[in-house]
């Protein structure tokens, strides 16, 4: 499920070295920590977080195949 986020992020930066990806899975829930450049901060969450929310969708639809729930939280790199 990680190797579909990075696809997702990678796709939409300009930095692609600069994107981090940190997974931590319990039970029943998965959360993605998602570092990218400050400058690209804006393509990955979107005009009135519109992308984001995209992005949390689809990843939502994947985790449902495996019952599990996902959280995914966007964090400017420094």
């Amino acid at each position: 499920m990680k190797e579909i986020l990075q696809t997702i992020i990678t796709n939409l930066v300009e930095e692609k070295d600069s994107v981090e990806i940190k997974e931590l899975e319990n039970e029943n829930t998965i959360n993605f920590e998602v570092k990218v450049a400050k400058k690209d901060m804006g393509k990955v969450i979107g005009k009135e977080g519109k992308v984001a929310k995209a992005i949390r969708t689809l990843m939502k639809s994947v985790a449902g195949k495996e019952r599990k729930k996902v959280s995914i939280e966007f964090v400017e790199e420094n």
